[in-house]
């Protein structure tokens, strides 16, 4: 599921003619339940070049609780923010390594308030709340208890990668010749005369998207919790602008990407 809901920011044309009206500025917010991560960032890039700011926004699960619905607490939250920055050698202008700096999500897995409600006396339970984990627990007095467990933001990430030339590998498929992406070749009553049973040819098609080759890594394991937040020096062939992809996979499994953009030589 996918919505779009645009604002623009308007001025009035020479001589203050409304109708020569034009939009300077749009804020657009999209709606889903879930992101391409291998091609919004790229999304999002060229959208900023042509002077629109997209927002994107989960759909949050309260949507279909009437409960949550009718209390107000249902809210769209922004998906999970990477900050990443490049550190360049100084002794070789063709090398570079990338600094994972920040990380920030905003889940909000129901109400804190049903939970705690629900709790029996004696027992505990983790919950997510405005982005961060709390260990919940009840005793036996029915006194409640809150610890929070996420106390730094490198809490949050699993598993982060790194690809130093994002761009230079673009998603290309198959599919026969005259057909969409989706693979329909013809409408529903104008399907072509059956004859002769022929082979489908194939053309290639870029999907849009590009292909994130995992160049470097760092994850956590049971026997060690330290996460490394500065890749290994990666050097290039050649100088010139290069686009790095940095993904971040967090503790629930959602993957978040950010594009940096580096300068080399």
């Amino acid at each position: 599921m996918l919505a779009i809901v645009g604002v623009g920011n308007y001025v009035r044309g020479p001589g203050g003619n409304p109708s020569a009206r034009r939009i300077v500025a749009i804020l657009s917010a999209i709606l889903a339940f879930e992101f391409e991560m291998g091609l919004f960032p790229a999304v999002l890039e060229e959208a900023r070049s042509k002077g629109i700011d997209l927002s994107p926004k989960y759909i949050p699960a309260e949507v279909f609780d009437k409960r949550a619905v009718d209390k107000g607490q249902v809210v769209f939250h922004d998906i999970s923010f990477v900050e990443a920055s490049p550190r360049y050698d100084k002794k070789n202008k063709l090398a570079v390594s990338i600094e994972l700096s920040d990380f920030s999500v905003y889940y909000t897995q129901g109400a804190a308030e049903a939970a705690i409600a629900a709790l029996k006396e004696g027992k505990s339970e983790v919950i997510c709340e405005q982005g961060q984990l709390y260990k919940i627990s009840k005793n036996k007095e029915g006194v409640v208890n809150r610890e929070r467990l996420t106390k730094h933001w490198t809490d949050w990430v699993d598993y982060w990668a790194v690809d130093f030339d994002y761009l230079q590998r673009k998603e290309i498929i198959k599919v026969p010749v005259g057909t969409g992406i989706g693979g329909v070749a013809s409408l529903e009553g104008f399907e072509p005369p059956q004859g002769e049973l022929k082979l489908p040819e194939f053309e290639e098609r870029w999907t849009g998207g590009y292909i994130f080759e995992n160049e470097w890594q760092s994850f956590r394991t049971r026997q060690s919790r330290v996460l490394d937040l500065t890749t290994a020096v990666h050097t290039y062939d050649r100088p010139g602008r290069y686009t790095v992809a940095v993904k971040v996979i967090d503790i629930f499994g959602n993957d978040t990407m950010t594009l940096v953009p580096v300068n080399v030589g």
